[in-house]
């Protein structure tokens, strides 16, 4: 966008229509925002141990060997894409109730030992959810622990409660 429009063209044309001009022409603190999170976030990563051995990535072009895209304009849209290396991804959007796009698809992809993993997600109103036997689960309760919370429902059902 050029900043030399005039303050009601700004608004007409901007992604953003509260922007004015004197905005655009702000120098934007939001590089510096992202840089210094990008700093802690390599700093916060996780060292490469010396026992570990890198993946090699294929240093080749990618063949995309299936493509669909569908957008009807109002929130709705459908894409999805293979690729000759196992990388697929279908997501399909629906206008949600507060005038956002929810979204629902899965995408897949080799691990360097030749599996395939593939994640379901759900990014609506509620966040964005992931499910995949890949994500790690918490533990499940012992069985001493269901009991003391089956034992702690019912008193709360009679009225029972401790100070």
């Amino acid at each position: 966008m050029h900043t030399f429009l005039c303050q009601h063209e700004v608004r007409k044309y901007s992604p953003h229509p509260k922007l004015s001009a004197a905005d655009l022409e702000r120098p934007a603190g939001h590089l510096n925002v992202l840089l210094a999170c990008l700093v802690v976030a390599v700093a916060a990563a996780p060292q490469l141990q010396q026992d570990l051995q890198p993946v090699v990535v294929e240093d080749r072009p990618v063949a995309i060997v299936y493509e669909e895209h569908t957008d009807s304009g109002d929130g709705n849209f459908k894409y999805a894409f293979e690729a000759d290396n196992g990388i697929a991804v279908d997501v399909t959007g629906t206008r949600g109730v507060e005038g956002q796009s929810n979204m629902e698809g899965t995408y897949r992809f080799t691990l360097p030992d030749g599996t395939v993993a593939e994640v379901r997600f759900f990014a609506d109103e509620n966040g964005y959810r992931a499910e995949s036997p890949l994500i790690p689960t918490p533990h499940p309760l012992p069985a001493h622990a269901i009991e003391q919370i089956r034992i702690a429902e019912e008193q709360r059902e009679q009225g029972i409660t401790f100070e």
